[in-house]
């Protein structure tokens, strides 16, 4: 169910995210840490109090990089392991200054992707033996979407677009801007061929237009189960059909039908609860 690779863009993401993270944590200096003599070496461990589908080794790997490349890092669990409480992840040695200014940031990005990670196995698991394809949105943190892109298909589920540059999702704005459905589709053709467009609808009628036009996806927009399954007979051709709006991990079942070709939910990057993760210095 997992799917572990790292995209490229992704990686070369990660080093300049961690930058981020420790310039708003580190500052010019952890005055803290100074309190510990600098040549005092110590041993942590990081252990989850939760159960959780653990996402982030690489963000985790790079804070203690940038920090002291000399840390030493021995991972007790893989990329995309489902633990239990209490279990520990993964054990620190070196300068016990560098390990104390490395734990939060090492940390908040473990807690968020392995709660995006987590919750996405959820959702994948109510798909199961199911062909349809369980999508996120671009309701991500700031300055984490790709890493958050990335522990959704960690926990099993898949990416929607990943931003705006990638293909079309034309909306009501854009249909009322452009003059109609036909007319956006038809532009956007011209814009750029090679690119998916997709069109949201919040009716039968748009819907309607939607497939004459030829769009590759139709997103319903808060369609109910009911009006899923009231559409069951007809022809949508070579066009796909996605559900979005207002979906969770409670209602998300409802959803699976034969019509459906994707579930979209903005709830797998955004309603998460980050994993209770501690950090304790052993020696």
């Amino acid at each position: 169910m997992t799917n572990n690779s790292l995209p490229h863009e992704t990686a070369a993401d990660i080093p300049q995210c961690v930058a981020r993270a420790l310039q708003e944590d580190v500052g010019h200096g952890d005055i803290t840490a100074l309190l510990i003599p600098a040549e005092k070496d110590a041993q942590a461990v990081v252990i989850c109090r939760d159960q959780a589908v653990i996402c982030g080794r690489p963000w985790v790997d790079e804070v203690f990089r940038q920090l002291d490349p000399n840390t030493s890092i021995e991972w007790h669990i893989d990329e995309g392991d489902e633990v239990s409480p209490n279990q520990r992840l993964f054990t620190l040695s070196g300068n016990a200054r560098v390990l104390l200014t490395g734990e939060r940031a090492a940390l908040n990005f473990l807690q968020t992707l392995s709660a995006t990670a987590t919750l996405a196995r959820q959702y994948a698991s109510l798909a199961i033996n199911n062909n349809v394809r369980i999508l996120d949105t671009r309701k991500t943190i700031p300055g984490l979407r790709l890493a958050q892109k990335y522990a959704v298909t960690v926990g099993g589920c898949d990416n929607h677009r990943l931003g705006l540059h990638d293909a079309f999702l034309i909306k009501e704005n854009h249909i009322a801007a452009c003059g109609g459905i036909a007319q956006a589709v038809a532009q956007a053709r011209t814009i750029a061929a090679d690119k998916t467009v997709e069109v949201e609808v919040e009716s039968l009628e748009e819907l309607q237009q939607a497939l004459a036009a030829k769009a590759d996806v139709v997103m319903l927009d808060n369609f109910t189960p009911e009006d899923i399954d009231a559409l069951k007979d007809m022809d949508f051709g070579e066009t796909k059909i996605e559900v979005s709006g207002n979906i969770t991990e409670k209602t998300v079942q409802q959803y699976i039908s034969s019509v459906v070709n994707y579930i979209s939910s903005g709830s797998l990057t955004k309603h998460i609860q980050a994993v209770d993760l501690s950090m304790r210095l052993v020696s």
